[in-house]
């Protein structure tokens, strides 16, 4: 038989955690409060369990644990309905949230109400990655590359932006033009995610300005689409 791990997350609220992974499809598997609080819920052969958070100081940020699952996307789909339906619109900020996902994409994460991070990963997704750093680009394409894994990775949008926005300050004269068009789609979807329209409408304005031939239009179609898709998803009820 072999071995299975089951991560213990920490809850200042018992009751409201098991209620919040209840609405993502998990069965509460057992709940008590005394002789001292401890909780568990389950979902497709998956357990996590649930421990008074320690005392002192802990970042806002909790425990965190990785669930692989055989369809990422659908799962992500599926919570997404269920927190729209719970919330009335996804809860992309703040305690909890769900963290957006693009097509090809092989993670995203759940914050609970605690600030637990469940990281869903799909369970064929490469061993090896390329974080970033790939000796095999350069220029602009190296800098999309590692805006990529701080987006995608390690959901540091901020940072992204940033090397985004230099690195187009920098590359842009030249640079192919299909990376430029890569880029502007990229820093206008971190704007919408970011809340800011006024930067998204700026970076929307100076793709439609590029001349790009119905190929190339074709080549980056969903990266171009990424911006409105993301506005649906956070605007949906």
């Amino acid at each position: 038989m072999s071995d299975t791990a089951v991560p213990q997350l920490w809850t200042g609220d018992l009751a409201g955690t098991l209620d919040f992974y209840k609405t993502l499809g998990y069965v509460v598997t057992h709940e008590q409060t005394r002789p001292y609080i401890y909780g568990a819920v389950e979902d497709h052969g998956c357990a996590l369990h649930f421990v008074t958070a320690p005392t002192g100081d802990i970042p806002a940020e909790r425990a965190a644990c990785l669930v692989m699952v055989d369809d990422v996307a659908t799962r992500h789909q599926a919570f997404t309905t269920a927190l729209r339906a719970r919330y009335g619109k996804v809860p992309a900020k703040g305690l909890p949230r769900i963290t957006r996902f693009r097509p090809g994409q092989s993670r995203f994460t759940v914050v609970d109400p605690a600030g637990n991070q469940v990281i869903y990963i799909q369970r064929d997704e490469p061993m090896k990655l390329e974080y970033g750093g790939s000796k095999a680009l350069n220029g602009l394409a190296k800098v999309l590359d590692n805006a990529r894994i701080l987006r995608d990775f390690k959901n540091d949008d901020k940072a992204a932006f940033r090397v985004l926005e230099v690195g187009l300050g920098r590359f842009r004269l030249e640079a192919p033009r299909l990376d430029v068009a890569r880029a502007l789609a990229a820093l206008t979807e971190l704007a919408v995610a970011a809340d800011d329209p006024g930067r998204a409408a700026q970076f929307r304005t100076e793709l439609r300005a590029m001349e790009l031939s119905d190929t190339e239009r074709a080549a980056v179609g969903g990266e171009l689409r990424a911006s409105d898709d993301l506005a649906a998803w956070l605007s949906e009820t």
